[in-house]
């Protein structure tokens, strides 16, 4: 019962830390605000922000517009994301692979979004296709290249392990390589989910009529700056909130692994 109050506590004590830095930067921009250092216009204060949420939460604007994205960033990860973990765990198993698919792939890798957005436009036009595909390009690469290192950074004793024990393939696959993998597995996953919200944002912002982005672009047409932060701030908090479940999953899954957890 000790022990588990004093890891509540300690979570609500980093928490509370860790709010430390957004609530110093908001008091210190409503001071800037309310004083006139900043240009109200350009940077509204908290204030307006705050009560232009809060006038699109109550009128459903922004969650209808927000379970819109939600649902192309998820498809789009899962799409691009599963292709890139498969295409990963193959290569990081076969040589012959590595250097039949690898130097593409890392070809692909370095276009940036904004670079194939018009050409997915034109191939797939302003529907869900061409987003979807825009995003699961970003989300493949990310899982491709930490599932590939994942695999490779393997201890080679494992392998005999492996060979001590009888392991089958199979079992020397499920057992040993994946679960040391994992680590990398997670971060990939991290990143690819990163990456899939990049990729939202683009493919809303450059063709859509819907959709936080689409909201974004729409208010920037009208230079209403309020609205422009309150979809800033809205990718943020659900992008910090996706990558806070698979840290916590992360957890979980590794009790296992010893690791350093960093000091003071």
């Amino acid at each position: 019962m000790q022990t588990t109050r004093s890891r509540l506590a300690f979570k609500t004590v980093h928490l509370l830390i860790g709010m430390l830095v957004p609530l110093a930067v908001l008091i210190i921009w409503q001071l800037a605000s309310a004083n006139g250092w900043v240009n109200a216009v350009l940077i509204p204060p908290p204030k307006d922000i705050a009560l232009e949420f809060g006038r699109m939460l109550s009128s459903g604007e922004l969650l209808s517009n927000l379970r819109i994205s939600a649902g192309r960033a998820l498809l789009g990860f899962l799409i691009g994301g599963g292709l890139g973990l498969a295409a990963g765990l193959w290569v990081g198993f076969s040589i012959k692979a590595e250097r039949l698919l690898d130097p593409s792939f890392q070809l692909l890798r370095t276009l940036p979004h904004l670079a194939v957005a018009p050409l997915f436009i034109l191939w797939f036009g302003f529907g869900e296709t061409s987003k979807i595909v825009l995003i699961a390009k970003g989300a493949f690469f990310p899982l491709y290249v930490n599932a590939f290192l994942g695999v490779r950074s393997v201890d080679r004793n494992l392998f005999d392990v492996a060979r001590v024990l009888q392991f089958t393939r199979w079992q020397t696959i499920s057992r040993l390589i994946l679960p040391a993998a994992l680590p990398s597995l997670f971060l990939g996953i991290r990143l690819s989910i990163a990456v899939s919200w990049l990729g939202l944002v683009v493919a809303e912002m450059m063709g859509s009529s819907s959709g936080i982005g689409y909201i974004i672009n729409d208010a920037r047409s009208f230079s209403l700056t309020s609205v422009i932060f309150v979809g800033i701030i809205v990718f943020a908090a659900v992008g910090k909130l996706t990558d806070s479940l698979v840290r916590l999953t992360e957890k979980r899954l590794l009790r296992w692994r010893d690791s350093i957890g960093g000091e003071g």
